[in-house]
């Protein structure tokens, strides 16, 4: 796999050697062995799936410490705009975003650290996607900012008229109401360091 950063130093984005023949096509969509060497040491421990339609926008989502995780997501089948956003109080790049069009055929994966927000539009008919997360699903500890934010100045690819919204979603804070519970020098990886 070949591992591209970002301007965002920790968001990272995976390239995954694809093996092509007459048959289709073979590619190995995670190593940990590969994955703790290239990117970080990360205990992956929930997959998840969804499927939405066009217009549909996921996010900025993100889980409350002690509960944070990190994600590496791939969309299967359709097209997305994948975002991470740092929201690490003290960061050098807080507020800051990496965007990432992920799609079933570029088979690219996107690695979102704990401490970022995340979210994603769809921007074909129907799309698949799916994410690994090092630290199990906590619904007390469901957090997020405004996916629409225009502060955040991210370019969804989408046309207002086309966007759909979950209820909570759309209850989000903008950045500037907000207070992050991550701060940019708290280790956010305990867990990790104490083995």
């Amino acid at each position: 796999m070949e591992v591209i950063k970002t301007d965002i130093e920790g968001v990272v984005i995976i390239e995954p050697r694809i093996f092509k023949d007459d048959r289709g096509y073979f590619f190995e969509s995670f190593s940990k062995r590969e994955f703790d060497e290239k990117v970080r040491r990360v205990n992956f421990v929930q997959d998840n799936e969804s499927m939405s339609v066009r217009g549909v926008m996921r996010g900025l989502h993100f889980q409350r410490p002690p509960f944070a995780q990190s994600k590496l997501v791939r969309c299967v089948r359709g097209r997305v705009l994948d975002v991470a956003v740092d929201i690490r109080k003290g960061s050098p790049t807080y507020g800051r975003h990496v965007a990432v069009e992920l799609s079933e055929d570029n088979h690219r994966q996107f690695f979102i650290p704990r401490g970022f927000a995340h979210g994603f539009a769809v921007l074909s008919d129907t799309a698949v996607f799916q994410y690994k997360c090092d630290n199990y699903y906590a619904p007390q500890a469901d957090g997020g900012i405004a996916i629409n934010d225009p502060s955040l100045g991210i370019d969804w690819k989408l046309d207002t008229a086309e966007v759909i919204l979950s209820e909570k979603d759309t209850r989000h804070l903008r950045l500037a109401e907000f207070d992050s519970p991550f701060d940019y020098n708290t280790d956010l990886y305990p867990e990790l360091n104490a083995e």
